[in-house]
């Protein structure tokens, strides 16, 4: 799998062998969370429309995804996301249908329906991903028919 920057605001996902990669054309251009953004997008796309193709009996060893977005202000956002299905391979007669399967992407329907958004503060100074600390267990207390006896 790899991703490519393609700009500041694109990105495309090839379904190349191997581990995930992430290439940008120069050593200057970084890895946002814009990127990640559209690179979200771009992989849940392609593995929803490779899981329909496979069901349709459509070759899908072809297709890759492009991500473009825009911003707008107030507050700064990404406020346009153009997805394009690059799939020389898919017949004219299915491409409308592709179309309404890459909207079964969860990714599209999350950003299509916002989500809660909760911000937390763990002042703990606990490593990431460390669990909090639990309590030392209360020490057992005697039953009632065990209390008064002597041994």
């Amino acid at each position: 799998m790899k991703i490519t920057l393609l700009s500041d605001d694109a990105v495309r996902y090839d379904p190349t062998p191997g581990p995930l990669t992430i290439e940008a054309p120069t050593v200057e251009q970084t890895y946002s969370p814009f990127h990640m953004l559209g690179g979200s997008i771009a992989v849940c796309t392609h593995s929803i429309l490779y899981s329909w193709a496979s069901h349709a009996k459509l070759g899908a060893d072809d297709l890759a995804i492009e991500v473009r977005w825009a911003f707008a202000e107030h507050p700064h956002r990404v406020g346009t996301i153009d997805v394009t299905l690059d799939w020389p391979s898919l017949p004219e007669s299915r491409r409308e249908a592709a179309k309404r399967a890459a909207k079964l992407c969860p990714i599209h329907a999350t950003l299509s329906q916002a989500p809660t958004l909760n911000i937390a503060l763990d002042a703990s100074g606990r490593p990431a991903g460390e669990p909090p600390a639990r309590s030392a267990p209360a020490p057992a207390r005697p039953s009632p028919s065990t209390a008064g006896s002597a041994a």
